[in-house]
């Protein structure tokens, strides 16, 4: 028997193994008394304004689906498993231009019936949709928005939040600078209300990991073409002297929520330490490096979905959609009360490709994830780190843990 007839075996062996795993799994997933499944559509809505700031680099420059097209890879997998059970997953997407209002957007929405809504918006408007949305039987899924007030003294029962918080990113690259014995931390925020509440969120880290800060400054935003030649000239001249005189430190630890000065610092701030935070190595939910834990697989449709490599809210919308996938195969429905019972229910979990299954904090419904720090070219470390203990998930050393909780949901 040559090679490529066995080859051609044992691939048919896989395969049928793959077909009659999905058939077991459809059977007891979503069991029927008939002979069939009824049918069952499943509508998401996609809610998402284009980032269209000016940028350091070009690379960093949003795509016109940024965010939509994790959600839309989710769909081709929700219904990958849907056409075992009958089930067919659609989305809509409502691209918001500047001062367009996102309320106007989830009526549309509803009144195509669609209850399942992934908002890529900012705070407010994310506060506006959940109180718009209060006593109906609408879910939202925040996939943009890390303000932890949204989880603590804003948070919503109607919604889900999938991306990480602040505290849980800051927290990350906390645990790894305590584990490399790098407690000394020089720290740079920008100018504007976003870099401030990164920044709060490392001091509460440097604190709750017996870090210490031993300088904070302020690198204001004075505007101007940060890509042309004249910026990158004056910056060169700037960074050296807005990063010189401090006390002794290990590590540059930088806020820069807005993109302005973070990019900058790497080989030119005035002593030679690591950059670490908004620029440097980086602490996010998910980056175009990472292969870990069959994460490749998941790289590569994406790149052949949108050809070009999966971003941190690509990733969000899909691990929104697929929770929404998830719930509707476990369920047997479309109803957003049923679904949102199943998430926040003891049963849920989520794979997303991260090491371990993720769960939902049942005090602000805050989906519990590991965070990837990786410097643009590989992933460097995993948190939480070897040796931060919890009783309960070492996931919920990241962030704000229940007993600091301050959401009442409503």
């Amino acid at each position: 028997m040559g090679r490529k007839t066995v080859r051609s075996l044992l691939v048919g062996c896989a395969f049928a193994l793959l077909v009659a795993s999905l058939w077991a799994f459809a059977a007891t997933a979503a069991p029927q008394t008939g002979a069939a499944a009824a049918p069952l559509n499943v509508k998401i809505g996609v809610i998402r304004t284009i980032h269209s700031r000016d940028t350091i680099s070009i690379l960093d420059i949003p795509a016109e689906d940024d965010g939509v097209a994790g959600a839309k890879l989710a769909i081709e997998d929700n219904n990958t498993t849907g056409k075992f059970l009958n089930q067919t997953f659609e989305i809509a997407d409502v691209k918001l231009k500047e001062g367009e209002d996102p309320v106007v957007a989830l009526n549309a929405l509803v009144d195509q019936g669609i209850g399942l809504i992934l908002a890529d918006v900012p705070a407010a408007q994310l506060l506006a949709l959940a109180d718009a949305a209060h006593g109906k039987n609408i879910l939202l899924f925040n996939v943009g928005a890390p303000e932890d007030s949204l989880r603590e003294e804003d948070c919503r029962a109607n919604v889900i939040h999938v991306g990480p918080t602040h505290s849980m990113l800051a927290d990350g690259l906390a645990q790894y600078l305590v584990w490399k014995r790098w407690p000394r931390w020089l720290l740079i925020k920008g100018s504007h209300p976003q870099d401030e509440l990164f920044a709060a969120a490392l001091r509460r880290s440097a604190k709750k990991f017996g870090a210490k800060i031993v300088e904070e400054r302020v690198y204001e935003d004075t505007g101007g073409g940060r890509r042309s030649d004249s910026g990158s000239v004056q910056t060169q001249r700037l960074i050296p002297t807005a990063t010189q005189s401090a006390p002794a430190y290990d590590v540059l630890v930088a806020a820069d929520e807005s993109d302005v000065f973070a990019g900058y610092l790497p080989y030119r701030n005035y002593d030679p330490r690591p950059v670490v935070g908004s620029a440097g190595l980086k602490p996010t939910s998910w980056d175009a490096t990472h292969e870990q834990w069959g994460a490749i697989q998941l790289q590569n449709r994406f790149y052949k979905l949108a050809s070009r490599r999966m971003n941190e809210r690509d990733n969000q919308a899909w691990v929104a959609a697929r929770i929404i996938g998830e719930a509707a195969t476990r369920a047997g429905s479309n109803d957003p009360k049923t679904l949102r019972d199943y998430i926040v229910g003891p049963e849920f979990s989520i794979a997303a490709f991260k090491g371990q299954k993720q769960t939902l904090r049942s005090w602000n419904q805050q989906l519990r994830q590991p965070i990837l720090l990786g410097d643009g070219r590989m992933i460097v470390s995993v948190s939480p780190q070897e040796g931060f203990l919890h009783q309960t998930s070492e996931l919920d050393t990241l962030g704000f843990d229940q007993p600091e909780t301050k959401c009442k949901l409503r």
